[in-house]
């Protein structure tokens, strides 16, 4: 049965299913942009008072210890940048060790195994387990 054109849309030749298509697509947009609005009003106030008291203790800081703004600036782009690479300040135990890289592993494996389409059918289980009994 062919699509049916719904009346508005004789002059446009849209079809019925794309017409509710286009009309999702634009109804999803609108939502998008409300809840971002929203969000925006409700966290930029915050934002912008957290932004205040950093400045004021860059400055406050700045004037405490002779060190020029510049300079600090720099100093905490380092360490953003330290920290984004996974340098802790903290010299207890590097992130990547042994046990830090068995328990990211641990983790991707579960997650890959849980979320596979052939194993929607039966009851999970550990990974391990599930690479064990794939082989019998």
């Amino acid at each position: 049965m062919p699509a049916q054109r719904l009346p508005g849309c004789r002059s446009l030749h849209v079809n019925e299913d794309n017409g509710r298509f286009v009309l999702l697509a634009i109804l999803i947009l609108v939502y998008l942009l409300c809840g971002a609005a929203v969000f925006s009003a409700i966290e930029r106030p915050s934002e912008l008072r957290a932004r205040g008291r950093w400045n004021r203790t860059l400055h406050n800081f700045s004037d405490a210890f002779n060190v020029s703004l510049q300079e600090l600036s720099s100093f905490l782009r380092e360490y953003e940048s330290a920290v984004a690479a996974g340098i802790r300040a903290d010299t207890l135990r590097p992130r990547w060790d042994f046990t830090g890289a068995f328990y990211f592993v641990g983790t991707v494996v579960s997650t890959i195994e849980s979320t596979a389409p052939e194993y929607l059918a039966r009851p999970p289980r550990a990974a391990g387990l599930g690479a064990i009994a794939q082989r019998e």
